[in-house]
């Protein structure tokens, strides 16, 4: 599905979930480009509003997959990316040998502190990790006053400069972790960008694993080198309709890949800050994450 279209999509389903209210969500939709009329019929098209308020997301947990093993969030990061400079949450590899290089791609809320912290738990793993901030060009994530702006400022970002910037990503990670293969995980937003990327064939990537994000609407992989774990919830209905087709373009394009899904998990299981958050699923998720990588980074 088109990224607008996806991003609309992720408000009605905050909504019919109680995460956002009504008129937070009208405000969000009209942010995103959305009429009063067109707006209230996709709230409309959802379940009905709770009457109890929205619940806040859970404080985060004690022992969070790969916590024990972080080094720490990763470090802000400024390099040159192919309209101007990029902001980047890097984090370097623990050992003395690197198991490879890690491009992480976050969710449509931007580069926060719960992806700052992730690139410090795959560095603990042993890997590289650099998650780029895909808001650099409006100053980067921190600098939005207003939460809700950063879907609607990815949405209006052409997909062609975005894919630009993770290239760049990779760049960087070439000059930081020389020699290292390639990976890449991205959630929701990032997940969509992840099978964008492979998609698009991005050579250099050796391994990929898209967690519940937007499946392109006539998957091509015929380009693909990567070796793709591609997660999925069992309750995200809306993201699981493109499972089978990306299963049917991956098997006939001879991609090696796995699909896993969760069941009983929702979309955004593994934010950890999330009101979605499923710790089970998401220490079996690092567990097979990481299994994944050692296996085709190696």
């Amino acid at each position: 599905m088109a990224l607008r279209e996806y991003l609309v999509g992720e408000v009605a389903e905050d909504f019919a979930d109680g995460v956002l209210s009504r008129r937070e969500a009208l405000r969000r939709l009209g942010l995103l480009g959305l009429g009063a009329a067109a707006a209230g019929a996709v709230l409309s098209a959802c379940a009905a509003e709770p009457a109890a308020p929205p619940p806040s997301a859970p404080p985060p947990p004690a022992d969070p997959p790969g916590r024990a093993q972080s080094v720490g969030p990763g470090q802000e990061i400024r390099f040159a990316g192919p309209a101007g400079e990029l902001i980047g949450a890097w984090a370097a590899p623990a050992g003395a040998r690197p198991h490879g290089a890690l491009l992480v791609v976050h969710e449509n809320r931007g580069l926060t502190e719960h992806f700052r912290d992730l690139v410090g738990r795959l560095a603990g793993a042993g890997y590289g990790a650099l998650c780029v901030d895909m808001l650099s060009a409006q100053g980067g994530t921190a600098a939005l006053t207003d939460p809700a702006q950063a879907p609607t400022a990815l949405a209006d970002t052409p997909g062609d400069a975005l894919l630009a910037d993770l290239r760049a990503g990779i760049d960087e990670l070439g000059r930081r972790v020389p020699g290292a293969k390639v990976g890449m995980v991205g959630f929701c937003f990032g997940g969509g960008m992840t099978w964008q990327l492979l998609q698009a064939g991005e050579p250099r990537l050796t391994a990929a694993v898209p967690f519940y994000g937007p499946v392109p609407e006539q998957p091509d992989f015929s380009r693909v080198t990567a070796a793709v774990l591609a997660m999925f919830a069992g309750l995200d209905d809306r993201v699981n309709a493109g499972r089978e087709r990306a299963e049917a373009a991956m098997r006939a394009a001879g991609v090696t890949h796995w699909i896993r899904t969760f069941e009983g998990a929702d979309h955004a299981f593994f934010n950890d800050t999330g009101p979605r958050y499923d710790a089970d699923a998401a220490e079996q998720a690092w567990t097979e994450m990481l299994d994944w990588f050692e296996r085709h980074l190696a």
